[in-house]
């Protein structure tokens, strides 16, 4: 079997996501799952592409790709291919280039607006249209509009008024949207915006990467666009559960040698892959998954786990039947009976589809992991991580870092995800001279002196831009020292979130949090209001009332007053600040605090808050 993400290690240009679309495409043209694109399969799908050339061109065009000269195209000579085309080293419009790109467009629709085509893959949009459905399909706001037909393309429409959306981030994170601040009835075009507006805040609140996706893409119903937001969203519910805190049992998947620190290593996506394998060792096959696309294709592993997690309802019988769409259609019949069986149909199964692969197993995991009870004294010690440690995460994943940052200070140890982050917030400023030198990036770091040379180079990349980094040097971001690695995030934070506030500031200069206090009081004494802050750590903020009045001086009647409770009682006060983040949101404010850092009057996270909102009147 070829092992895809091995291959891909080669070219770390590539985020996951990528990679598995790349797959994807190549196992469109890769018809008998060999792992290699040969001679009759090009022509086989030139064929179903309209395209005539002689053999002779055929095997020019394959010459073309070949790097190792054996008549075929591998894997990584595709991603070469793809390297060279996005590097504009090779004319996308000629050769084997311009085969791929047709071929990887097959499915395509007419942008909403303008005359621009975009690909996406229709068997994907049906789960995740079905999955909508068995998700909602109680819900009292969009009940009365389900189910949606997943034939169709009604999805693209039913997702332009941000309604169901918004719910579907509250499944994946419950009580990441106060469900009140959404608008529901009468809808306009306004309240349509401010919807979108809450939706795409809300993404970037609970990790997904929504920079290149706007509130006008949602209006417009981009296909892509949304069904890649609508993917991270699903991705993140999946995965939400999968880690040892949510499930300390997983601590029976380490291996021999390992300690607790090494599962803690492993995303979401790895522990799955660790799981299967636990159980088919378990149930003594020799098999094992590495990946979610050829490894799976048989169904083998997927009948031999159903059975061991659950012996009584699944059976081995589907390995009886020889042909695999016969054989995945029956495995999942099995899955059915735990009530496991979404995401994935026979075809998408035999055909390796990585996404909706990881879907499955991830729902198969939550349904039933098979792990036993623990005891406790087996169970781990498990520090668990501070909240700010989770929200800058949740920071550096919505602004597109790779890999997906699960646990805080272990994945930040190698530099990389910081570098991204560099890199992220310099181009964001049109006034920054730093930027990020690639070159001098161990991309792939093999071993500690690799990562040692990425974190130093981080710490360099901060005195650049002025950070204060006196005591701090990249051993400490290496060895995950929690207080130093912090400092260090927070000031990239506070970079990132206030470069945009330099035409506020009457210094030309970054603004102090005096000079951001006075700016939020004047802006609420403007409109009228009567409360007034003396510093981001004043106690009168807990309340939330004051953040309230400052929304609402921003955009008049945001607030509906009557929501929010005059208490001391914790519980009214926290459902006060879900109520004012949720509003900040839905007038476009990027807001990454939790409602627990406004009523314990968190002074970094206001001022994060104060400066999202006061970018809206720059």
């Amino acid at each position: 079997m070829t092992d895809f993400y091995q291959m891909a290690k080669e070219f770390p240009q590539f985020k996951r996501e990528e990679i598995d679309e790349f797959i994807e495409q190549f196992n469109s043209f890769d018809l008998d799952r060999s792992g290699s694109i040969d001679e009759d399969e090009l022509i086989k799908v030139m064929k179903q592409l309209g395209e005539k050339m002689p053999a002779f061109k055929i095997r020019m065009m394959i010459k073309e790709v070949d790097i190792d000269g054996n008549g075929e195209i591998e894997f990584n000579e595709f991603l070469q291919l793809i390297s060279n085309i996005r590097s504009g080293k090779t004319d996308q419009q000629k050769g084997f280039a311009r085969i791929y790109n047709k071929q990887s467009s097959v499915i395509k629709l007419k942008g909403a607006t303008d005359s621009s085509t975009h690909s996406f893959a229709d068997d994907e949009k049906e789960s995740f249209v079905n999955f909508i459905n068995s998700t909602l399909y109680n819900d009292p706001i969009v009940k009365n509009r389900l189910p949606i037909n997943p034939e169709n393309m009604d999805i693209f429409e039913e997702l332009k008024d941000g309604i169901i959306l918004c719910k579907m981030i509250n499944d994946a994170i419950p009580g990441t949207i106060d469900e009140r601040v959404i608008n529901t009835k009468k809808l306009n075009k306004f309240t349509k915006v401010e919807n979108q507006n809450l939706a795409i805040n809300s993404a970037k609140a609970i990790g997904c990467n929504v920079v290149n996706i706007g509130q006008s893409d949602i209006e417009e119903a981009k296909v892509h666009l949304l069904l890649g937001l609508l993917w991270q969203i699903i991705r993140i519910g999946l995965l939400r559960r999968i880690s040892i805190t949510e499930c300390p049992e997983l601590y029976k998947l380490l291996e021999d040698g390992e300690t607790l620190e090494d599962l803690l290593k492993l995303s979401p996506d790895q522990i799955l892959l660790r799981w299967l394998n636990y159980h088919l060792k378990n149930a003594g096959s020799n098999r094992r998954a590495k990946n979610y696309t050829t490894d799976i294709m048989d169904s083998e592993i997927y009948t031999t786990v159903l059975n061991q997690i659950a012996p009584d309802e699944c059976s081995l019988s589907p390995m009886n039947t020889q042909d695999k769409g016969q054989r995945a259609e029956l495995m999942l019949q099995e899955a059915e009976n735990i009530e496991c069986r979404k995401f994935v149909s026979p075809s998408d199964v035999v055909r390796g589809n990585p996404k909706l692969n990881l879907a499955f197993v991830a729902n198969m995991f939550n349904t039933r992991n098979g792990l036993g009870e623990i005891e406790i004294k087996e169970m781990p010690v498990i520090e668990e991580e501070d909240r700010e440690a989770r929200t800058f995460a949740t920071w550096l994943n919505s602004i597109g870092c790779e890999p997906f940052v699960t646990r805080f200070y272990l994945n930040l140890r190698d530099g990389l995800i910081l570098l991204q982050a560099f890199d992220h917030i310099t181009k964001s400023n049109p006034n920054c001279n730093v930027s990020v030198n690639w070159n001098k990036v161990a991309k792939n770091p093999r071993n500690k002196f690799q990562a040692l040379g990425n974190c130093n180079y981080v710490i360099e990349l901060g005195k650049q831009l002025g950070f204060s980094l006196v005591g701090i040097g990249g051993s400490d971001i290496n060895e995950g020292h929690k207080m130093l690695t912090l400092a260090l995030v927070w000031q990239m934070v506070r970079y990132h979130v206030t470069n945009v506030l330099f035409k506020l500031s009457k210094t030309g200069r970054a603004l102090s949090d005096s000079e951001l206090v006075d700016l939020v009081n004047q802006k609420v004494y403007e409109a009228g209001k009567e409360n007034s802050i003396s510093s981001l750590s004043d106690p009168n903020l807990a309340n939330s009332f004051f953040i309230a009045d400052l929304c609402d001086s921003i955009r008049p009647g945001c607030i509906n007053y009557d929501l929010l409770v005059s208490t001391n009682n914790e519980e009214e006060l926290i459902k006060n600040a879900n109520y004012v983040i949720s509003c900040g949101r839905k007038i476009g404010a990027v807001i990454f605090c939790l409602p627990e850092d406004i009523v314990e009057v968190k002074p970094k996270m206001m001022l994060t808050i104060f400066a999202a909102l006061l970018v809206l009147t720059c």
